[in-house]
């Protein structure tokens, strides 16, 4: 039968291909746009990202403006130094990619020589904490959380990250609706269940659950847990 040619020649040759890095699937230039564009009347004023990324083994967090040559990194962190300061398993779970945002809150703070004056959350809560500017003095160092292409569900690992940095003493702009713990149905949040995540209680209670159900599978998923002599009841951070 007769199939209509679509793809002709007019068509290849007025086609205009996309960004290379929207073609790669890397970044969101609808998303970017928004998270670089800066008031005209704050003149040369950097508009500073959040930017949060996740891959198998490791989690990055850096603080960054745009030029137009390319991004400049202000401060990064990696969940592979958390070993450095105790946590030696589980670098990609909530509960490190909150210590994460947290080592660069204050590794930022530090540089900037504002450690002193904004020190963060005293109690870690999981409850919503916001932080507030001195009346005298530099204000607090605000930024924009920058997702990437990541699905923002409630209680994905990257609000954890956001979470670190907000409770380090970073001013960033967020609700509680992406946190473990808040309920879309009865539009309530319980603090209680994201200080569990935190802490990695999640995981030591899916670890007793499996334990119970398949030792086998359980020797197999937590083999670095058990090598470094973590169990259930002392896997809080």
């Amino acid at each position: 039968g007769f199939v209509k040619v679509v793809k002709n020649k007019q068509y290849f040759k007025r086609y205009q291909v996309k960004f290379k890095r929207r073609r790669e699937g890397k970044t969101d230039y609808f998303a970017r746009k928004r998270l670089t564009i800066q008031d005209k009347n704050k003149y040369n004023t950097p508009k500073y990202r959040l930017i949060v990324r996740l891959s198998n083994k490791d989690i990055t967090c850096q603080v960054a403006y745009s030029r137009i040559e390319g991004d400049r990194i202000v401060c990064a962190a990696y969940s592979h130094e958390l070993p450095k300061y105790g946590v030696k398993v589980g670098l990609t779970n909530y509960a490190s990619a909150y210590c994460t945002g947290l080592l660069l809150a204050r590794r930022l703070l530090k540089k900037l020589g504002l450690d002193t004056l904004y020190a963060g959350t005293k109690e870690v809560t999981g409850d919503e904490y916001n932080v507030e500017g001195l009346d005298e003095g530099p204000g607090a160092f605000r930024c924009y959380l920058d997702t990437g292409l990541m699905r923002t569900t409630t209680g994905a690992r990257v609000f954890g990250a956001m979470k670190g940095a907000v409770d380090g003493g970073l001013n960033i702009p967020h609700s509680t609706k992406r946190f473990p713990g808040y309920n879309s149905e009865s539009k309530s949040f319980n603090a209680d269940v994201h200080r569990q995540h935190i802490f990695g209680q999640h995981v030591a209670n899916y670890m007793r659950t499996l334990e119970e159900e398949d030792d086998e599978a359980f020797k197999g998923q937590f083999s670095q847990y058990i090598k470094n002599g973590i169990t259930a009841d002392n896997v809080s951070i």
